[in-house]
């Protein structure tokens, strides 16, 4: 453990920071809420359905508990819409009062912003929060957009590795998120981020936060007006400022597809989880949902499937305003992949796949320190390159040189051990730190 980490630490010191870099960053701005699920399911006098399903629509707290009790038993991280606004105001009360509960500013591109400010570059946040919130953004964040009378809500469902809700037990620590936002769903700082993005001038655009969309109760064809605003705004981005997508959970089929029509073909990056990787391999090849995955799957397999999503979007003719894809980042809990087309712009692969994985620690566990001691490695000691081909390559996982980075024909791969973190303070918002610290070594 300590060989890894000091060896995923000299790769990160490998590569500094430009403080001259600039990112633009949409959408979503919210209030976390960070609450234990047990203790607040417990405060709910809720109790765990004997058939855990998915639903489309959580209107009452039959279909909580079922939804819930689904993602759980799978240890899949699930991000959900809940259109009865007495049932949220409910467990809001509740998880408020919650002991341990903790508050903080969330939101897919917030929490992007906050670590790349941290790391030193310049930022333009298009999010909308209340003036009271405002104040506690650092002042390297510029925040467009009005202020709102009152945030958006979010609940994250925290849980641990092991843990039990009736009959069911966690493979491993995440989250259940829940929200009822009025404000998100419709990108309403686009026409901000659309003014003010060719005189900031940045490095790169990062999209996210369209997971608020799903499910939601848009009048008839109001998701598709936005969207395709969001893909002109994508459109005239001029091509010196990358586009990177950051994918979330979805479940609405012809929303991804839209999605999929109107961002991915018109991005340069993608940053996805174990869940979301297989989802969109699932909608490019098959054009259907894939709403759970194995939470802890085998590289030999997620390399397949990356490579897959590489072929499918580096075939995009640059034309129209698309992109070639040229970059993916997968981020999981014991492992990070870092895929970039061989003469891209892309740089510093390896660092920032180290960078990745000892930011996962350091946000799950709360603390920049990374101690050995309250960490542990869930990644083999080798591992295929592919599961396609019987007897394929295998890579060892050399402790001193804990990153590994090879060439294929049209594409480098880098892979790094995660330091899987034991004493877990928080899972939301992981994926949105892992990768925007990626993303930034990378520029």
């Amino acid at each position: 453990m300590t060989h890894v980490l000091r060896g995923l630490l000299r790769a990160e010191k490998k590569v500094g920071v430009d403080k001259n870099i600039r990112i633009a960053l949409g959408f979503g701005g919210c209030e976390d809420i960070i609450v234990n699920a047990q203790d607040v399911l417990q405060g709910l006098n809720y109790t765990s359905p004997a058939n855990p399903e998915h639903v489309d629509d959580i209107e009452s707290k039959e279909d909580f508990n079922k939804i819930f009790t689904y993602f759980f038993k799978q240890g899949a991280a699930a991000e959900r819409y809940v259109e009865n606004a007495t049932l949220f105001s409910e467990i809001a009360r509740v998880a408020r009062q919650t002991p341990g509960a903790r508050l903080a500013m969330g939101g897919n591109a917030p929490a992007m912003a906050r670590r790349l400010a941290m790391e030193g570059a310049e930022i333009l946040l298009a999010a909308r929060f209340t003036k009271e919130s405002m104040k506690t953004i650092p002042d390297s964040i510029k925040v467009l957009g009005k202020p709102l009378e009152e945030d958006e809500l979010h609940i994250l469902f925290e849980y641990s590795a092991g843990s039990t809700w009736g009959n069911y037990t966690a493979n491993r620590a995440n989250r259940f998120i829940i929200h009822s936002d009025k404000s998100n769903p419709f990108l309403d700082t686009l026409e901000d981020l659309e003014a003010e993005l060719p005189i900031f001038d940045p490095s790169v655009l990062v999209v996210g936060g369209l997971q608020m969309m799903d499910n939601f109760p848009f009048k008839q064809g109001i998701r598709q007006e936005r969207l395709k605003k969001l893909q002109d705004l994508l459109i005239k981005t001029d091509r010196s400022t990358k586009i990177h997508f950051e994918l979330a959970s979805f479940s609405d089929e012809t929303l991804m597809k839209e999605i999929v029509d109107h961002v991915v073909y018109y991005s340069d990056s993608l940053g996805m989880n174990e869940q979301e990787l297989p989802n969109l391999v699932s909608i490019l090849t098959e054009g259907k949902i894939a709403l759970i995955s194995d939470s802890r799957p085998r590289i030999a397999s997620v390399l397949d499937q990356m490579r897959t999503v590489f072929h499918l979007l580096n075939q995009s003719k640059d034309m129209n305003g698309k992109r070639k894809l040229t970059r993916l980042h997968l981020h999981t809990l014991a492992y990070q992949a870092i895929l970039t087309q061989k003469g891209s712009d892309w740089k510093n692969t390896m660092s920032a796949a180290a960078k990745a994985s000892l930011t996962a620690n350091r946000h799950v566990c709360g603390s920049n320190w990374i101690d050995p001691e309250k960490a542990k490695l869930l990644m083999d000691d080798s591992f295929s390159t592919t599961a396609k081909i019987e007897g394929a390559d295998k890579i060892l996982l050399e402790e001193n040189r804990p990153v590994s980075c090879w060439a294929e024909d049209e594409f480098d791969i880098c892979l790094a051990p995660v330091l899987v973190c034991t004493e877990v303070l928080q899972t939301g918002g992981g994926g949105d730190n892992i990768s925007s610290a990626g993303l930034l070594y990378q520029l």
